[in-house]
């Protein structure tokens, strides 16, 4: 398998397996499709980490792959290239991509698909896509400039650039930048704190951010209403709220 999922309490670690730099062909672009849905459908992953390896979280699409199809196969595979990664967006779970080495192109991408990114010191970002002549097809003229504003990602999309950790970080890109020998240990412990939370607030929350920047401030007001309204229903509300009167903040448990 070019992708596989390991379960350990509550945490579902994806791993990207197609040495030696995980592009993303269309098996592999399928298999992150099946297993987010699998995710999605399982009540024992609770967060996910998303992780290439110690040496590269994935350097782009199959090149030599694409190079064979044409435009009549392109209209074919495009659509189901964005709803595998749409797929990964829509987990209704906390997910953190672990970027080790290159994420460019289609990898990139792939770590867009995230709610948070941590970053080896040593990694390499970006959307090199205009320098084969194309533009990035799976999601990143929709993602990268909800992430980090129209400019900059034009600027990364128009000239194809690489930027390295530390820019990527004052670009807002990822999120946090540790040694690499940390990345997949910190990755793990964001998840696994979230693994302990309330599974259906989190994935309230989630939906209610993601809503909001898909369509518009009412719309996204009108879901966090609903799911503000709704959680008081759930037994995660009534342990939370009577474990801050009883014990004071921060000390519910919701496993």
């Amino acid at each position: 398998m070019t992708v596989t999922l390991e379960v350990a309490e509550g945490v579902g670690t994806m791993r990207l397996d197609r040495p030696p730099m995980n592009a993303l062909d269309i098996a592999t672009q399928d298999r992150l499709k099946e297993l987010a849905e699998e995710i999605t459908r399982r009540d024992d992953v609770r967060a996910v980490v998303i992780y290439g390896g110690e040496r590269v979280f994935a350097a782009g699409a199959d090149i030599k792959e694409m190079q064979n199809m044409d435009h009549a196969a392109m209209v074919q595979r495009s659509r189901a290239l964005q709803d595998a990664f749409t797929a990964v967006a829509r987990i209704p779970k906390p997910v953190v991509a672990a970027v080790t080495g290159y994420a460019l192109g289609g990898g990139c991408e792939l770590a867009l698909c995230a709610d948070y990114r941590i970053a080896a010191d040593n990694a390499k970002l970006g959307q090199p896509e205009i320098l084969l002549g194309l533009i990035p097809g799976a999601g990143g003229t929709q993602r990268l400039p909800r992430l980090v504003g129209p400019s900059r990602a034009k600027d990364l999309i128009f000239t194809g650039r690489q930027v390295r950790a530390d820019e990527a970080l004052a670009i807002g890109l990822v999120d946090r930048v540790v040694p690499a020998a940390e990345v997949y240990e910190q990755a793990h412990a964001w998840a696994a704190r979230l693994a302990q939370g309330p599974a259906i607030a989190l994935r309230a929350a989630k939906e209610s951010v993601d809503t909001g920047l898909e369509t518009g401030i009412d719309t996204g007001l009108a879901v966090e209403r609903n799911w503000f309204a709704g959680l008081f229903a759930t037994e995660d509300r009534e342990r939370g709220m009577r474990s801050f009167v009883e014990e004071g903040p921060g000390k519910a448990k919701f496993l």
